[in-house]
């Protein structure tokens, strides 16, 4: 039993960090950003390149090389997402909200098979591995780098929250959420405010593409379809735009997909996560902590 809830909070955590970029986005601007799980793959290949270019120096001191590779790999796929909501966004920010999903499915596309043109369709193998010799507490096996992996994960997830609650960029994001041209009038830089957003919600997803990638040692230009979908679907389940909601919502789909795996096996796992999304939205259709809207006049 605490295997599978450990188990369950490893994965959860990385479906939490992805899931608030897709939150931030749609707190502040109400837009399904479906590019963003290719965000989480293009920091994978980020990190693979970065730590190709450092060579024996990631051998020899491994963890001071994923923090400078989660560093740059964060600035990498955050100036991305400033660029995707720069070129197919902003220019349809009042247009009907059909266009913009279209518009999402087809940057998704663009990163997608850009990506696969520009290092083919195989798997790649990251020349950095995280695995070590297992511990064992309270009856479950874990390693001391799933735990250095989840301490990273949940720094970014807390450091996010103090930065959105207490700095002054964040007060302005969340006015954005309340009331867009309201902030503009009180001198608000809106445009610049909205590809924060987007620069902070794509670090995020490329720091967890960074880490998945040097935890299970392959990616492919694939590999951000279904942890997006997975991802958005942790948003929903906790309250997309709340981002407390959302990092619940990533440690319950996980936990999920965990218990799932082992009471029915592997093959039901996505069957059973997706199924307690339907019935969950059918009785609370906001999420676990999300707030009904109240329809402004």
């Amino acid at each position: 039993m605490v295997q599978l809830i450990w188990n369950g909070l490893f994965v959860g955590a990385f479906y939490s960090l992805i899931a608030l970029g897709y939150s931030l986005v749609y707190g502040v601007i109400r837009l399904l950003n479906f590019a963003h799980g290719d965000i989480y793959m293009l920091g994978a290949f980020a990190g693979l390149w970065l730590l190709g270019a450092l060579g024996g120096f990631s051998a020899s001191i491994p963890v001071l090389a994923l923090l400078l590779v989660l560093v740059v790999s964060m600035l990498a796929t955050g100036a991305a997402g400033v660029l995707i909501e720069r070129v197919a966004y902003r220019p349809l920010r009042k247009a009907p909200r059909l266009s913009l999903l279209i518009t999402a499915v087809g940057a998704s596309f663009v990163v997608e098979y850009g990506v696969r043109i520009a290092v083919g369709p195989n798997p790649q193998v990251y020349p950095m591995r995280l695995d070590g010799k297992a511990l064992t507490l309270f009856g479950a096996r874990f390693t001391p780098q799933q735990l250095l992996l989840m301490g990273v994960a949940v720094a970014l997830m807390l450091g996010l929250d103090a930065w959105i609650t207490r700095s002054r960029e964040g007060r302005a994001m969340r006015a954005i959420a309340l009331d867009q041209k309201a902030s503009l009038l009180m001198g608000i830089d809106v445009d610049k405010v909205i590809s924060r957003t987007f620069f902070v919600g794509s670090a995020l997803a490329g720091a967890a593409g960074v880490m998945a990638g040097m935890f299970y040692g392959k990616i492919d230009f694939l590999m951000g379809f279904i942890i997006g979908l997975k991802a958005f679907t942790a948003a929903v389940i906790g309250g997309i735009g709340n981002l407390k909601g959302t990092m619940l919502g990533g440690l319950v789909l996980g936990l999920l997909e965990s218990f799932g795996s082992y009471w029915l096996g592997g093959e039901w796992r996505d069957v059973f996560a997706f199924g307690f999304l339907i019935v969950l939205l059918s009785v609370r259709p906001t999420g676990l902590l999300g707030a009904r809207e109240q329809e402004r006049v």
